[in-house]
């Protein structure tokens, strides 16, 4: 390990989110006029003017700014942020008669989508957690532990475990299908673990991590391929493994054929999921004070296959998806597998010390900086080709916001920082 070779990647990444990323979002994404954040933006960072606030946008841009204040930056001005986007949270997109968070509201906070979707409330308690921890407003533990104790009461399937995820306004089960109400994916409950991990680290209770606990159960022994530990995306009821289809209400945009199934409907993997599963659960285990070591197999299997498997040795960087027993369907570069590969990558290497972990993570953390940032504008590109010619150019949309790419930066920062610390 070559001291100055981290100290040269840790400061160019800490000058892009100083000043790039981070005031990207702070001179464009307030709406000071109706509240909350303008989250859509053209490739030059236009506003691009779509008349539309999802939950998970307005709730990552809550996270994004929290966390960033929680770790040291801005001076406080990333706190008074983070309390502007909270304020609509509350004030605008909460239902007051049911309960739960609307997951889509125009501009005004009007609301255009009223279903409760549990992607976007695990979304809710892990930025309103981390808000009360970086701030101290008891506001959003508050309404974190109202979310979470919505999901315990109408989400939990009693029968088989785990949650169920689409819901009409009142919370009655969505219908099958591409309604959702049929499957469980991967998706949700990662990301419930995800906001149990920070839910519990600012409230201590029990119920919390009785209810983490749970959930990293449910990943570890119903979620990952028993084999290979990849993540498997969809499951009906009982667990068994369903074909991935693209669901009426999306959260995302991953690529899909017209039919809205995608060529590999069961057997296909993402390299991004596997490694930010990895890297949250070693967090998770981290906050439960449960030594990481338990899991040290896993561990190595998963970032292992990510190596071997979704690293790009010619052009660079992580490609999007492939079987769960190795190589590749899907070569295209996606940003948000890179934010959270390049957080996993250093925590393989802090866990194993083993080089072919940091040379995997220079591999990435070259193509995000030669590639993906959108130079003179600040923000990533969301796909590129696989040798990094950009495919879409928008800089901000409903499902592609500032959360990723923050994230990624300040975490492999602090990463980086230890790894300094250690030699």
């Amino acid at each position: 390990m070559n001291k100055d070779e981290v100290t040269a990647l840790r400061n160019e990444a800490k000058n892009h989110l100083i000043n790039e990323l981070l005031p990207f979002w702070t001179t464009r994404t307030l709406d000071n006029i109706n509240g909350g954040f303008l989250t859509h933006f053209d490739r030059y960072g236009n506003d691009s003017g779509e008349d539309e606030k999802s939950l998970i946008a307005q709730s990552r841009s809550v996270y994004t700014f929290s966390s960033a204040h929680r770790a040291g930056y801005g001076g406080g001005k990333y706190a008074d942020i983070a309390r502007h986007g909270v304020d609509f949270l509350i004030n605008k997109m909460w239902d007051k008669e049911f309960g739960g968070f609307f997951w889509m509201m125009d501009r005004k906070g009007d609301i255009k989508i009223d279903q409760k979707i549990i992607y976007g409330h695990s979304f809710a308690i892990y930025s309103l957690s981390e808000y009360t921890l970086a701030t101290g407003d008891p506001r959003g533990i508050e309404y974190a532990e109202k979310v979470f104790d919505l999901i315990q009461k109408y989400c939990v399937d009693s029968m088989y475990g785990g949650y169920w995820e689409m819901f009409k306004r009142d919370w009655t089960l969505c219908g099958p299908g591409s309604q959702g109400g049929d499957r469980k994916t991967l998706d949700v409950h990662m990301h419930l673990m995800e906001a149990f991990t920070t839910l519990y680290e600012c409230t201590g209770l029990d119920v919390h991590r009785r209810k983490l606990l749970e959930v990293i159960d449910i990943l570890i022994k119903r979620i990952i391929h028993p084999v290979y530990k990849t993540g498997i995306p969809q499951f009906f009821a009982d667990w068994s493994i369903a074909p991935q289809i693209k669901f009426d209400i999306i959260w995302g945009w991953d690529r899909f054929t017209e039919e809205g199934k995608k060529s590999n409907v069961t057997d296909n993997t993402s390299y991004g999921h596997n490694t930010e599963f990895a890297w949250l659960l070693i967090h998770a285990l981290d906050i439960l004070k449960i030594k990481a070591d338990t899991y040290i197999d896993l561990f190595k299997t998963i970032f292992d296959h990510t190596v071997n498997n979704g690293i790009d040795t010619k052009f660079g960087g992580v490609f999007v998806e492939g079987p769960h027993s190795g190589g590749v369907h899907d070569q295209e570069k996606e940003f948000w597998q890179h934010a959270e590969v390049l957080i996993g990558l250093l925590d393989a290497y802090i866990m194993f010390n083993d080089e072919k972990y940091w040379l995997a993570y220079k591999n990435v953390h070259r193509f995000v900086f030669d590639k993906f940032i959108n130079k003179g504008v600040g923000e990533w590109w969301p796909l590129l080709t696989r040798s990094g010619e950009p495919i879409w150019t928008h800089m901000g949309h409903s499902w592609k916001i500032n959360y990723h790419s923050v994230r990624s930066m300040v975490q492999s920062i602090r990463r980086m920082d230890k790894i300094l610390n250690a030699n």
